[in-house]
């Protein structure tokens, strides 16, 4: 376990990184904090929540933790939590990933708890920027590759991959801001608070719309799918509409039987590929008049 504790002038700033369930406990015993609470610290795929007690706010969120080309679809594959314990005087972070921004920010100094929680709030949700543009970048990718390529070569696997990490982000966003909503803080910090709201609205709003285009993209590419596999049975049916006739009259003069008069025939031969040659033609200009070739 690591942990750092900085003392902000007015207020502690205790920031626990990995610790095992028995040290939390020890550490956080003269503070008086609810078991439960700091057992729901420790869960690695706990949602975002707030839970407020005798004048201690206690907070959970996540952050997106990993490349935007990571392919999964699991929350806590994705993203990674931090508890936050705030108080008037003291903020205590718990944390199973180390982030960097959390170092560089005990650098700064800061005049209550809440703005430094607020601060971090901010680096939270900052982290789901970048997967939100490389997501974006790849449906413009999966559109050309739709519209401009002459094969439909699509990833319907990476698409699934991809929509399923905008579903998720998505989800962590709406319940992020659900808990920014209950979230009560000093007059000095309140137009910070509101900051957050709307930045969280806009990216649930982007993530909405990657979303809204991967299920575009995915019923376009089955659309174009389908015609082609139209085409195709389109295409066999011309062909047998030409050969099934000429395969009738081949199979009657291929029977082997004694008395066939047109056997006789001196032009038989001729006359049977000149018949064949015309219920062809007559096949062709009816396709051609129903627009159907």
């Amino acid at each position: 376990m690591s942990q750092t504790l900085k003392n902000c002038g007015s207020f502690e700033w205790l920031d626990l990184e990995k610790p095992k369930k028995k040290e939390l406990l020890e550490l956080t015993e003269p503070y008086h904090i609810q078991n439960k609470l700091l057992e729901d610290s420790l869960q690695h795929g706990h949602l975002p929540k707030i839970e407020k007690q005798d004048g201690t706010t206690f907070v959970i969120l996540r952050a997106y933790s990993v490349e935007p080309s990571y392919n999964h679809s699991e929350v806590s594959k994705l993203t990674n939590k931090i508890a936050f314990v705030v108080s008037k005087d003291r903020l205590i972070t718990i944390h199973q990933k180390p982030f960097e921004f959390l170092k560089k920010l005990a650098e700064e100094d800061f005049i209550n708890p809440e703005s430094l929680m607020l601060r971090i709030l901010q680096e939270m949700l900052l982290t789901f920027q970048a997967p939100l543009d490389w997501l974006s970048d790849k449906m413009d990718e999966f559109e050309k590759d739709i519209f401009l390529s002459r094969q439909v070569k699509l990833s319907v696997q990476s698409l699934y991959f991809q929509k399923a990490k905008a579903r998720i982000s998505k989800k962590i966003l709406q319940l992020t801001q659900n808990v920014l909503n209950q979230i009560v803080v000093g007059e000095t910090n309140y137009s910070d608070l509101q900051d957050l709201k709307e930045t969280c609205i806009n990216l649930i709003l982007h993530y909405e719309e990657v979303i809204d285009g991967a299920n575009s993209i995915l019923n376009t590419h089955l659309n174009l799918t389908t015609q082609k596999n139209n085409e195709v049975m389109k295409l066999l049916t011309v062909f047998s509409a030409f050969f099934l006739p000429l395969t009738f009259i081949v199979g009657v003069y291929g029977m082997n039987f004694e008395n066939m008069p047109e056997l006789n025939w001196e032009y038989g031969y001729y006359l049977t590929w000149g018949f064949m040659i015309g219920i062809s033609a007559i096949i062709f200009f009816w396709f051609k008049r129903r627009k159907i070739m």
